[in-house]
């Protein structure tokens, strides 16, 4: 059974009389509480176990009254966007498939429940208004360090990972993956990275994952072209994309002639197969090709893991190629009069060559 175990003000907003909790597996029980955002209203749900969150957003009396379905589509969702295997999820939401709603616990339960909340409030500006369930924002509150009784610290989606293992008696996550080969367009370097991403990774993921992977520093705005998978590599920025997933709504004040979707809760999958462009930075305007090298059948992480490389990415407001040209050429002689300020300039930026150990550490923690 599904315990949940609410606040006052959300019990009287199911229209349920405050009941006393049932004696339950944590991992089968839930705290919430209900919530105002943007002058929408918003459930907080905390896993009393693994204190693994979800947020539903967005609901309407009609909403309320099938709460249950919600949560388990929410939880559904979310979960498969941690990579975690369809049938571990579907034996978890069979087992609590029936639900009790009930009061809170207990004052550190309800603590711990509004720390979850402020998460929530710290990742609002990435809630999808017209989504009940919010993976994205999900995925990101729970990787946020949280503090434990004996005053140990841990992370609710490592928790989550721990107990689902605990529950299953197996591995927990899908075990397919994709090799990318992410190309930086340079007329004059030869700039790229391989990189191991889980098959169910999404757009937002997909950008940090090249953010790290190349040492961009996400200070501009990007986008992702889809075009088919026939199109020339070599002419693909000449040729018109199937769609353009966007990072933010003022993108849609532009029309270019092409379909437009934010990348928010997009995951690749569902595009391939397809040749995918990444444009960053639209003043030095950083093109990147992406194509599919092939699939792996047997990927035990769900974190993407770069695994070759070539080239040092140009630095940050360096001016595109042509500035990122002459960049390299007053580092190579240290007798122009602007060395010294373009070296500590570039080094304000970040420049630096790659480092396969360190992109990686980096690349674990998105």
């Amino acid at each position: 059974m599904m315990q949940i175990q609410c606040t006052k003000k959300l019990l009287k907003e199911l229209g349920v009389v405050e009941l006393q909790a049932a004696e339950e597996e944590s991992i089968f029980c839930w705290h919430a509480n209900l919530l105002t955002m943007n002058r929408r209203k918003a459930i907080v749900l905390m896993n009393d176990s693994s204190r693994y969150s979800i947020i539903l957003y967005g609901l309407k009396a009609k909403h309320m009254k099938k709460i249950n379905e919600i949560i388990i589509e929410a939880i559904r969702d979310t979960w498969l966007a941690e990579g975690i295997r369809p049938e571990i999820i579907e034996a978890y939401l069979s087992a609590g498939k029936n639900f009790a709603f009930s009061a809170t616990k207990d004052r550190s339960m309800v603590a711990r429940l509004n720390k979850a909340c402020d998460h929530v409030y710290f990742y609002s500006h990435h809630i999808v208004t017209d989504s009940l369930g919010q993976p994205t924002v999900d995925k990101k509150c729970n990787k946020l360090i949280v503090g434990n009784v004996d005053k140990s610290y841990s992370k609710p989606n490592e928790n989550l990972y721990k107990d689902l293992q605990s529950f299953s008696g197996d591995s927990i996550f899908n075990k397919e993956a994709l090799l990318l080969h992410i190309q930086l367009r340079l007329d004059n370097h030869n700039v790229w990275r391989k990189v191991i991403v889980p098959k169910h990774i999404d757009f937002p993921d997909l950008h940090q994952t090249i953010q790290n992977a190349f040492g961009w520093q996400d200070y501009h705005l990007h986008e992702f072209n889809v075009y088919p998978i026939d199109v020339h590599v070599e002419e693909i920025f000449e040729q018109k994309p199937i769609i353009n997933l966007v990072c933010n709504d003022d993108a849609f004040d532009y029309d270019y002639g092409v379909p437009m979707k934010l990348t928010v809760n997009q995951t690749v999958m569902e595009y391939l197969p397809c040749i995918l462009t990444y444009n960053y930075d639209f003043g030095d305007d950083w093109r990147h090709v992406i194509t599919v090298e092939k699939v792996i059948e047997n990927y035990e992480q769900n974190y993407a893991v770069c695994v070759e490389a070539k080239g040092n990415t140009p630095p940050e407001n360096v001016g595109g190629d042509g500035g990122y040209d002459e960049f390299l050429a007053i580092l190579e002689n240290p007798e122009h009069p602007d060395y010294v300020h373009t070296k500590s300039w570039g080094d304000s930026q970040g420049f630096a060559s790659f480092d396969l150990e360190l992109v990686n550490r980096r690349l674990k923690h998105i």
